[in-house]
């Protein structure tokens, strides 16, 4: 009897077990999640906003002051942060050479001076009996008029030597060509000097700063929002929070090839001498929209290794269209591409979607 049982309940057991199979292979499998795609159509007109752009203040002059000629430093006048004028005396040099050799070429001068006299007198005589028929020779008469033109040539080679000479003695001082302050000084008395050294540094540097150029780097597709000179607001990190403004002065008129951007500067007056050449300052710019442009969400450019494109769904079929971008706000970007009437821009783009996806 136990016997029979246990059997029983083993068949029942084998019994169940096959039903579940069964059932298991006949169970339909889970379909998978269609996958869903916004669609948005094309809208026409720009993007407004504002473009914060890195940009420095630079001195409106500058100049680095070398020595035009060869000497030793005698005085300097003035040093780091000095207030200089034009035409101001800065340093004197010393060189006894050129004193000598402007000497020398004054007295070369004053000699050729007395030759050229002389020769002029003799000529004249000449010219004066060779009225009297036979008193001179025709030729005698030809060379002492070519010694007075040859005479007079040297005259005037020696008073430009002499004149030379005086300029190059006018080197000794070295004055201010503009209005500015010193920031640099790196020579001092008894120093000798060379204006053939090379590598050398600058007896001084001279830069402008009551007016100061705020330059900065305008990227090529915001460059025609700057029309004229209006106004742009900017903010120096040695001043937080202290809003600036200036109006454009000029432009540059040329894009730079490596970084694509167009240099602009704008004049900036200062007066109290609050602001200072190299400061660091944050340009706002204004952006207007273009109105040829095409208005897509930012989530529908895709930027791959090779190209820049927007995913369009044009007679049902997806379509990648090479796109280049220009102003852009928090949501929306300015693309122009080749698009038809009737694209549908596919707002939630990837690299993974492939063209002819039927949607």
């Amino acid at each position: 009897m136990k016997q029979t049982i246990i059997l029983f309940t083993v068949l029942l057991a084998g019994v169940y077990g096959c039903s579940s199979g069964n059932s298991a292979e006949h169970k339909p499998a889970p379909k998978a999640p269609k996958q869903q795609y916004t669609l948005a159509p094309l809208e026409k007109g720009g993007v407004s906003g504002t473009l914060q752009l890195p940009a420095q203040l630079a001195a409106y002059q500058e100049v680095s002051i070398f020595p035009k000629v060869n000497g030793y430093v005698q005085q300097v006048s003035v040093d780091i942060g000095s207030q200089v004028h034009k035409g101001q005396l800065l340093m004197t040099l010393q060189a006894p050479e050129l004193q000598q050799a402007s000497v020398q070429a004054r007295e070369k001068y004053g000699r050729a001076q007395a030759d050229y006299t002389i020769s002029v007198e003799n000529y004249k005589r000449l010219l004066q009996a060779a009225a009297t028929k036979g008193a001179i020779a025709p030729m005698d008469l030809a060379t002492a008029k070519a010694r007075t033109e040859a005479d007079s040539a040297l005259r005037n080679a020696e008073k430009a030597n002499w004149q030379m000479q005086q300029t190059m003695q006018d080197y000794l001082e070295v004055r201010a060509p503009f209005d500015g302050v010193i920031t640099e000084r790196n020579v001092h008395p008894g120093a000798l000097v060379s204006a053939t050294a090379k590598e050398q540094k600058p007896m001084l540097e001279l830069k402008q700063t009551n007016r100061l150029r705020l330059q900065v780097d305008v990227p090529e597709y915001a460059g025609s929002a700057i029309a004229g000179k209006e106004k742009m607001d900017f903010f120096l990190s040695a001043f937080p929070g202290k809003k600036m403004s200036a109006a454009i002065t000029r432009r540059s008129g040329n894009i730079n090839m490596q970084y694509r951007t167009m240099r602009v500067e704008m004049d900036v007056y200062n007066a109290d001498g609050m602001l200072t050449p190299g400061m660091y300052a944050d340009v706002v710019l204004q952006l207007t929209g273009n109105k040829d442009a095409w208005v897509v969400s930012k989530q529908a450019v895709v930027t791959s290794t090779e190209r820049k494109y927007v995913v369009v769904v044009r007679k049902g079929v997806t379509v990648k269209v090479d796109v280049t971008t220009g102003n852009t706000s928090a949501e929306k970007t300015e693309v122009f591409g080749s698009f038809e009437p009737g694209d549908q821009v596919m707002v939630n783009a990837s690299d993974e979607i492939k063209e002819g996806i039927k949607v």
